[in-house]
């Protein structure tokens, strides 16, 4: 036997090898095929940022990739279109894309915000009472809306009784700084920053999702179809957040540099932001899933966000909730 037929014959050999395994195991073919996750920055996302910079994926036999948009209003339409298999959402997104007909449901909830959205006033404005009449800067239609909405109503006010002031939360510091408006609605980082002019002396929270746990839910969310085709990887996802959850509580220095980095601001900041947020566990999951009138739960906080969608003609019907999520893979992992 020829050298050259002996190595033609081990190219051959390993081919079949390579072809044979992809064929009998084709959970390791796919494995190799990223799962594109659309988010954001934020803080909230920590624990996917964590798994991804670990790669603590790779135990469960999946590659998955963060995509980063700029716009969270984008992402909806990238899962729709194929852009990306899945993404991480607010949950009043979820209620718009389902009222306009889109098959989008969430399969995990990932944190709620803690005091990382809030009402910041002047110092001279201490209650939300206090707000009639006043002029106030916030973004119409997003986490923010909903926060003063829901903080007026418990106060006997609505949205009538005061004068709305589209800007970004980006914008909002700005804004008061410069006198144009005394109470504004942002989120961190634009939260911190606030607050913290003049040593904490002009600006104040005066409102936030401490007072309202569960109503800004952050979420993972896959299309109907993604999902039908796909349990294992999706199931393989939630274990991924959830080993970045525990490395976080585990290693929180090395967290907070891999957060930082993927969110772009110093580990210092990282930990700051933290106290924010909510990163929700396993065994708390299946609250939000749950019909109780906590707003932890979709059933209460979704009624909430529909009812402002609705009144504001974003939505012309508003959905059942239970067309909203998907928990079979939150049942699954809770059982064991």
């Amino acid at each position: 036997m020829s050298l050259a037929f002996s190595l033609q014959s081990l190219k051959q050999l390993c081919l079949a090898a390579l072809v044979a395994t992809a064929v009998f195991n084709p959970l390791a073919a796919q494995a190799s095929a990223p799962i594109k996750i659309g988010t954001v920055v934020w803080i909230g996302y920590g624990p996917f940022f964590v798994a991804e910079g670990k790669d603590l994926y790779k135990k469960y036999d999946v590659n998955v990739k963060l995509q980063m948009f700029s716009d969270p209003a984008l992402i909806p339409t990238a899962i729709a279109s194929g852009a990306v298999d899945g993404g991480m959402l607010t949950y009043d997104q979820v209620i718009g894309s389902v009222a306009k007909g889109l098959e989008q449901k969430v399969v995990m909830p990932i944190d709620y915000s803690n005091g990382g959205d809030a009402i910041v006033a002047t110092t001279n404005i201490t209650k939300v009472s206090q707000f009639k009449g006043k002029k106030i800067g916030f973004n119409p239609l997003s986490p923010s809306d909903f926060l003063l909405s829901y903080a007026l109503q418990k106060n006997g006010l609505s949205n009538k009784d005061v004068h709305d002031v589209s800007m970004t939360p980006e914008s909002v510091p700005a804004a008061m700084v410069s006198g144009g408006i005394e109470i504004g609605v942002t989120y961190e980082p634009s939260l911190s920053q606030i607050v913290g002019m003049e040593g904490g002396k002009k600006f104040h929270v005066v409102f936030s999702s401490k007072n309202a746990p569960g109503l800004i839910t952050d979420v993972l969310v896959f299309d109907q179809k993604y999902i039908q085709a796909h349990p294992k990887e999706i199931k393989a996802i939630i274990q991924g957040y959830l080993d970045g959850l525990a490395y976080m509580k585990a290693h929180p220095d090395e967290s907070a540099q891999i957060i930082g980095k993927a969110m772009g601001v110093s580990p210092a900041e990282v930990k700051e932001q933290w106290k924010g947020v909510y990163n929700i566990p396993l065994n708390e999951m299946s609250k939000n899933f749950s019909k109780s009138k906590d707003t932890t739960s979709f059933y209460a906080s979704g009624e909430i966000i529909s009812k402002i969608l609705k009144n504001k003609g974003q939505i012309s019907t508003i959905p059942l909730t239970e067309k909203t999520f998907d928990d079979q893979f939150v049942k699954s992992l809770t059982k064991k």
